[in-house]
Formats: structure tokens, C-alpha cells, sequence
């Protein structure tokens, strides 16, 4: 059993609870991206614990889970995951990550991919980081500890989500930036400076895959699911319309739309 230093927040939603889910289906794993926190997955919560079990946990350093200062890197979020699997006693899961998110659900592959029975990549690239990536991630970790979250959130609102996205989906956006520890949000910023590349890794994924994309994403575009798409054995392309960089918020009906057709399909080989 994976054991990790700190014990995560999380939402454990369909089962033992009153929606009396249908044990028989795949459970649903989320992990959200940065610098967000589990209520990013509120839509898909709703939507999908009616019918199956769903976890979402706060990554540390987000959220109501602990805040660890210095360097987060993604094998220590995916071994954080991990352990929180085994506590709940989750032998098999879909698991989906949304951009930093789908970064360490790939690495979750590669530390216990058999245990994951469907992989969900959405808004999100496998490409080791660049030199100047690097440097402009370690720049603004240091920013972040030195201003605070307030004035890199409102910066980048309009790329996360389009500025055509409604007025509460832009709130809920910000606010979880804004809340976000900057300690936190520097440790994991200085963790992906040093992310490895996981193209290799996805040619050898041996479970059906969905990648989702905002069509207007512009951190990670189409192109680049495209190229995902392309590296996995057997995954399907979906290209959420009208959605930036967070469909699952931004356009949730086409999202979960895209995701139910996705566990049908993993629940019928399960």
C-alpha cells in the first residue's frame, strides 16, 4: 500500500451516500488542475455520482488539503492520489485530469496503470517542459510568493475561460484562483518546470482514452490533442465548441456528454 505524508481533501460522492449508485459501474476519478481546487468538477460531480462512485481530492498545496512549501513535482501528486486510492479501497477507476491535472493522471499511468481502466485527458499536453518554460515557471512561482494570487488571476481569467463564458463560470474561475495558497501554487509551478516528456508513455496506454479540448483553448490547443490523440493506441478526439481552456465549466452539457459516452463505453468492457 502507497502511504504519502499528508492526507488529502477530497469529495467521495455515489456510493453510501443517498443517490444509491450503481456499484456495477467503473468509479470516476478527477483531479483538477492549477491552480484550482476539486470544486472545478462540481458539473461532473452532479452529473456522474448518480449513477457510479466519483472522488475528487484537493491536490496538495490547494483547496482544503495541507500546503507543502518548496517544490511539488508530479510523481508526488500522482503517489498523493495513489495513497488516497488505497485508502478508499479503489482497485479500478476511470481516471480524468484536466491540463496540470491530465498531467498527473499520466503520471498515475505510469506508477499504477493497472488499476486504471479508462484514461480521460482533457485541455492538457504530454511534452517535457521547454528551457523557457522552465524560467517562466520559477518566475512567476517566485511572483506568486512575493504578490499573492490576486493579480495573476485576474491576468489570465480570459485564457483559462473565454471572455464570452458566463458571468457565474468566470466567478467560480477566479475565486478558486484567488483562494489558492500561493505556497502551493509556487511549489507545483517549480514541480512542472521539471516535467518529464510522457509521449513515450502514451503510445503504450493500453486502456481506451478520451482527449477533450476547448476549441479556443490557447494554453493547450487543439493541435496539441490532436498530437495526444495520435500517440494513444485507441482514443477518441472530442472538441468542445464555445469552451477555452476549462470545458467541463464552460460548456458542461457537451463535456459531460463526451465523458458519459466515454464511461459507457469503459463500463461495457469492464
Amino acid at each position: 500500500m502507497t502511504r504519502s505524508e499528508i492526507s488529502l481533501a477530497y469529495e467521495d460522492k455515489g456510493i453510501d451516500t443517498d443517490t444509491d449508485a450503481d456499484t456495477s459501474r467503473v468509479p470516476l476519478v478527477l483531479i483538477h488542475g492549477h491552480p484550482f481546487d476539486r470544486t472545478m468538477w462540481d458539473p461532473q460531480l452532479a452529473e456522474f455520482s448518480a449513477a457510479r462512485r466519483v472522488i475528487a481530492p484537493d491536490l496538495r498545496g490547494y483547496g482544503a488539503s495541507p500546503v507543502v512549501p518548496g517544490i511539488t513535482r508530479l510523481p508526488d501528486f500522482a503517489r498523493d492520489i495513489e495513497a488516497l486510492l488505497d485508502d478508499l479501497k479503489v482497485d479500478a477507476f476511470v481516471l480524468a485530469g484536466l491540463s496540470m491535472g491530465g498531467q498527473i493522471a499520466m503520471d498515475c499511468y505510469g506508477r499504477f496503470g493497472d488499476r486504471v481502466h479508462g484514461l480521460v485527458l482533457a485541455d492538457t499536453f504530454p511534452a517535457e517542459e521547454t528551457p523557457e518554460g522552465r524560467r517562466a515557471r520559477n518566475d512567476m512561482a517566485d511572483r506568486l510568493l512575493r504578490e499573492g494570487m490576486r493579480g495573476y488571476a485576474d491576468e489570465v481569467l480570459d485564457k483559462m475561460v473565454a471572455p464570452y463564458a458566463s458571468p457565474e463560470v468566470r466567478t467560480h474561475v477566479h475565486r478558486m484562483m484567488t483562494a489558492t495558497p500561493p505556497e502551493g501554487a509556487a511549489a507545483a509551478l517549480r514541480g512542472r518546470a521539471e516535467r518529464p516528456d510522457y509521449r513515450a508513455l502514451l503510445t503504450r496506454v493500453t486502456v481506451p482514452a478520451l482527449v477533450v479540448v476547448g476549441a479556443d483553448d490557447a494554453y493547450t490547443p487543439v493541435s496539441d490533442a490532436e498530437d495526444m490523440h495520435a500517440l494513444l493506441p485507441d482514443s477518441t478526439l472530442r472538441v468542445i465548441e464555445g469552451a477555452a481552456h476549462m470545458p467541463n465549466l464552460e460548456r458542461p452539457e457537451e463535456f459531460n456528454a463526451a465523458l458519459g459516452e466515454f464511461l459507457a463505453r469503459v463500463d461495457g468492457h469492464a
